[in-house]
């Protein structure tokens, strides 16, 4: 078990140089912190920290909004086991407040009653 090359990759998306890769070949790759709900293209390469997240995003909206609701569900609860969640994907910040995104509450798998601003489900 050798160590693992640390890549200086440029993004896809902005052409920005960012470390790709782990340091061995005990650890992930900061990208595999993000949902696997992206299928990969054959012109397409890495991106950065902050275009990933806005790519992934977007790709989980476009699954949200074209998928049947317990589907989504299904796909969702996959990741209910994440520890640290993702901004951008998980939760933006307005106005100095946290605010869960929709994929986050999807996550979660019910409605908290809290009257959330993203919330999926039928409860508001």
């Amino acid at each position: 078990m050798g160590e693992v090359a640390n890549q200086i990759k440029h993004c896809s998306v902005c052409n920005e140089s960012f470390n790709c890769g782990t340091q061995s070949e005990n650890q992930r790759c900061w990208c595999s912190d993000y949902p696997c709900i992206m299928p990969l293209h054959f012109e397409q390469d890495c991106c950065c920290p902050s275009c990933l997240g806005k790519v992934v995003a977007k790709r989980i909206n476009q699954f949200i909004v074209s998928t049947p609701h317990k589907e989504v569900l299904n796909v969702a609860s996959q990741y209910r086991t994440q520890v640290e969640p993702i901004e951008g994907i998980d939760y933006t910040i307005e106005n100095g407040l946290l605010v869960f995104s929709e994929w986050y509450h999807l996550k979660r798998g019910n409605c908290c009653g809290n009257g959330c601003k993203n919330c999926p489900y039928q409860c508001r």
